[in-house]
């Protein structure tokens, strides 16, 4: 998988693609990655993902604070895992909000010389989302292109899209996140320095500095997978403000006890998957009161592990 930020200069012809966000590259995206890949490749044609960051919503309704499920680079490694050749992450800016659809489009056909387009049942594109899928289909007809239109994923009555496990991730629901991803939510980053209070108790943790606009779960405890250089280890981590030590901190933390390792993690990258929520972030009257709820939450998440691979 080859990952560029432009449209410019690229060998590609008969090129099959599909547009969208694809934060989080759920299972809703990956119906219509696969089928595209699929035929892409059964053509002999090469699969393009074609997103944008930032995301629209962002640019478009001025959303500030933490957002997305995934990096521009870990959702272009995600779809490269589902066989995607080229995955092109343009940049979104309010001039290209109002170029319209049909512009867009034949720039496509210029640069990639598009042969199919793959989108979602509710896609739009364009200058007040006037690519809409009539007007893709009237549009092929003159530029021209093949539309392939894939119906929605549902599990029961949900339609899956990224705002709704935005939703889960934010009130604690790992469960119905992982259901809905395909997978566990991540989080990655650079094991920092703290203030070093865990080891003091006895139970050290990593300190995660993770992507500012990565979105965290809500604020709590919970059973985690932790992958390090040396492996992947059963691990409980705090999201939150730790109010047994601080009484205004600033942002919530990520912190993450290793329930089985020994050494130095600083400057390591560690990745956390959250397995499930054992219990919301709560003050302790003293730090014995902290140390007697963390045994207890680590036995918590044994259990759990016992019954996860």
């Amino acid at each position: 998988m080859r990952h560029v930020e432009t449209l410019d200069n690229l060998p590609l012809r008969g090129a099959w693609v599909t547009i969208g966000s694809f934060d989080g590259v759920h299972i809703g995206h990956q119906a219509i990655v696969n089928n595209l890949v699929s035929a892409a490749h059964q053509a002999g044609a090469p699969a393009v993902v074609l997103t944008f960051y930032p995301h629209p919503a962002v640019v478009l309704r001025g959303l500030g604070g933490p957002f997305y499920l995934t990096t521009p680079q870990e959702r272009a490694e995600l779809l490269g895992k589902l066989g995607v050749d080229w995955v092109i992450t343009l940049p979104f800016t309010q001039e290209l909000a109002q170029q319209e659809a049909e512009t867009f489009i034949q720039q496509l056909k210029q640069k990639l010389d598009v042969c199919c387009l793959w989108v979602g049942h509710d896609f739009a594109l364009g200058r007040n989302r006037g690519g809409n899928i009539e007007t893709l289909h009237q549009l092929s007809q003159r530029i021209p292109y093949q539309l392939k239109v894939i119906p929605p994923v549902k599990i029961g009555e949900q339609v899956i899209s990224s705002s709704i496990i935005r939703q889960a991730i934010l009130t604690g629901n790992i469960a119905a996140a992982t259901t809905w991803l395909g997978r566990p939510y991540d989080l990655s980053g650079t094991v920092i320095t703290g203030d070093q209070r865990g080891r003091t108790i006895g139970f050290p943790t990593a300190n995660l500095a993770t992507w500012f606009e990565r979105l965290l779960p809500e604020n709590g405890v919970y059973a985690t997978w932790a992958y390090t250089e040396q492996g992947r280890w059963p691990s409980i981590t705090n999201v939150g403000l730790r109010p047994t030590f601080e009484q205004r901190a600033p942002q919530p933390r990520v912190e993450t006890h290793l329930l089985d390792f020994e050494g130095d993690l600083y400057g390591q990258t560690l990745r956390i998957e959250f397995i499930r929520h054992l219990r919301p972030e709560q003050r302790f009257e003293n730090p014995a009161r902290l140390i007697q709820q963390i045994r207890q939450d680590s036995l918590a998440a044994r259990e759990v592990f016992a019954h996860v691979s």
